[in-house]
């Protein structure tokens, strides 16, 4: 995949941008950090060349003076909401950035669950994070919000909340995923911060929409596409286009809650700093794109998966119609069609002349590569072997995993672990090529191209079960599925029928 992002300038332009940002206001800053901090793949995957810990680098040279605070959603925590990325919900994701913004050196003060409401698994939750010895506050839904100013900005609103206690200038709110109500919270601190004598500001630092791109760009279309299930809508930011007569993107929510922003600034300084919600944003990522070409292609791709992942959701009973049919617009308005992402059509022509699942690998340099059932490897684990020896200039009928050495892990599957199925998972595959790699030069010089099946496009033609998914995951390689349930006794019945 082409560059399409100078990560190294955005940087450096997006680090001075904040600091200008900070000396605005005196005392304290409530900075609201859209999207994930330090493993942010949505971007670096429509962005190619953005770098996933960029954010994270440039708060750690403000790590003195900050601190976190993490939001999420009780109803996120309740119906255990997943990230689409990484496969965990929303409450683990907290447990986890927790960890991981400490190992780094960034103090987490404090974790809020907005639109708080009493149920086991949120009470669960919070018994959770107190015993990290990390503070829990309780934010709560305001009747009418965010259009009932008199409601919001008084003790039956804002004020009701829990007061967050910080300590440090610099206040960075993030979460888990969009919709936890990261906004609500800085917002909910002014109000309570202002009641306390105490002046401080807010800026937001929202990766996408981008602001300073055309509304239908593909890469605004693919943030779209990523929060279906939130109904976000892109739109032209009304108050910015008043203000200076300038045309930007925004998102729905931004512009809604725009009025409640003014009018607590407005109650605090006695006008607003801010006259759009453009005007709050801190996003320099329009900027630093090199490649325009190279990133909207990426985004036509991000676009097409984020459809098979709906559309997989739905099969898994985990997911709505809706957001499937917001999806199919969205290509519609990028002139895409599934089909367009092309190892989509690669597996499905292999699984329909073969009547077994197929799977399909874009190597980095366009190659396709397609792998299908076998008595001894699932379609993925072939496709990926075959991919391997391919990029290593090793013979398609040499064995670099001997028959022998798979057989024994089959007797354990059946046996001892009650499968139905005898083929290997992807990771059962990767650990058995390693154990060649130690006696087999030509396995070993195939587990020397996993590196180079980072960023790969890969397509099945049947759903798959958890652990490959997870195995594609960790090798950072984007997989779309049909929405297919693979059907284990027929597979080894066609794949014995055409053995013989």
């Amino acid at each position: 995949m082409k560059t399409g992002f100078d990560n190294d300038k955005y940087l450096k332009i997006q680090s001075e941008h904040i600091k200008e940002r900070i000396s605005h206001f005196e005392g304290k800053l409530y900075l609201e950090f859209g999207g994930k901090l330090f493993d942010d793949y949505h971007a670096s995957r429509v962005l190619p060349g953005f770098m996933p810990d960029s954010k994270l680098r440039m708060l750690l040279q403000l790590k003195d003076e900050a601190e976190v605070v993490i939001a999420i959603c009780a109803e996120d925590i309740e119906r255990n909401k997943k990230r689409g990325d990484l496969g965990i919900g929303y409450d683990e994701d907290v447990l986890r950035l927790i960890k991981s913004y400490r190992d780094t050196g960034l103090t987490v003060s404090s974790v809020v669950i907005t639109r708080f409401a009493a149920t086991p698994a949120v009470d669960q939750f919070i018994q959770r994070i107190k015993r990290k010895k990390i503070k829990v506050y309780k934010h709560y839904t305001i009747e009418g919000y965010p259009n009932n100013l008199p409601v919001i900005l008084s003790r039956d609103g804002y004020g009701k909340n829990e007061y967050i206690e910080t300590t440090r200038p610099l206040v960075i709110v993030t979460a888990p995923g969009p919709g936890s109500g990261k906004m609500a919270t800085c917002l909910s601190q002014l109000y309570q911060d202002s009641a306390k004598g105490i002046k401080s500001g807010y800026a937001k630092f929202e990766t996408f929409p981008v602001w300073n791109l055309p509304l239908k760009h593909p890469v605004n279309l693919a943030y779209e596409a990523a929060t279906a299930d939130l109904n976000d809508v892109n739109m032209i930011d009304p108050f910015h286009l008043a203000a200076y007569n300038e045309t930007t993107v925004n998102y729905n929510r931004d512009v809604e809650i725009f009025p409640v922003l003014s009018a607590i600034f407005e109650s605090i300084y006695g006008e607003s700093p801010y006259k759009s919600p453009t005007d709050m944003g801190v996003n320099m990522v329009g900027y630093c794109i090199i490649d325009d070409d190279a990133c909207q292609e990426a985004s036509r791709q991000e676009i097409i998966r984020r459809y098979f992942k709906a559309c997989d959701a739905i099969m898994r009973e985990t997911g709505g119609e809706k957001e499937k049919y917001k999806i199919e617009l969205l290509m519609q308005q990028a002139g895409i069609d599934p089909e367009y992402r092309t190892v989509v059509p690669a597996a499905r022509e292999r699984a329909s002349a073969e009547k077994t699942p197929a799977t399909a690998i874009e190597l980095q340099d366009g190659r396709i590569i397609t792998g299908g059932s076998t008595r001894l490897l699932g379609p993925s684990a072939a496709a990926l072997l075959n991919a391997l020896k391919d990029l290593a200039g090793i013979p398609h009928e040499i064995h670099v995993i001997a028959p022998s050495a798979i057989e024994p892990i089959q007797t354990l599957k059946i046996d001892y672990l009650g499968s139905k199925n005898p083929a290997l998972h992807l990771d059962e595959t990767l650990i058995a090529l390693s154990v060649s790699a130690a006696t087999d030069p030509n396995a070993r010089k195939a587990m020397e191209q996993l590196p180079k099946l980072r960023t790969c496009q890969v397509h099945t033609s049947v759903l798959l079960a958890h652990v490959d998914e997870k195995t594609f995951s960790k090798l950072h390689m984007d997989l779309t599925s049909e929405p297919v349930f693979e059907n284990k006794e027929k597979i080894v019945e066609t794949v014995n029928k055409n053995r013989g």
